[in-house]
């Protein structure tokens, strides 16, 4: 699917299609549940004992397994490397997206097909 990207993506609602473009097979997207699903894990144990050092975690855990699926099962360079900020952003949806059932009608929208 990067052969359908733009030179350079402007504008964010261009972008989240394209993000989702980028994570088409099922398992690409679950390492990035349990990912981002940790990240939260380190947030309350930072938290929880006040010991600020959990959160370091955060950024490790959600990086090595959407990265370890993007180049171990998608075969593509994570969207992480243009585009940082909405890249964090769109992972979130996509989790959120994903827990409350409506990911589904965003994978259509963009092409994807489970």
């Amino acid at each position: 699917m990067a052969g359908n990207r733009p030179a350079r993506i402007e504008r964010y609602d261009d972008f989240f299609p394209y993000y989702l473009q980028e994570h088409a097979k099922p398992a690409t997207r679950g390492f990035h549940y349990v990912g981002t699903g940790l990240t939260f894990g380190f947030l309350a144990g930072a938290i929880a004992t006040g010991n600020f050092w959990w959160l370091l975690g955060m950024p490790l855990a959600g990086y090595f397994f959407a990265w370890l699926s993007h180049f171990g099962i998608e075969k593509n360079r994570p969207a992480t490397f243009t585009y940082p900020l909405w890249s964090l952003v769109s992972d979130y949806r996509m989790f959120f997206l994903w827990l409350t059932g409506r990911l589904p009608r965003h994978l259509r929208a963009a092409g994807v097909i489970d």
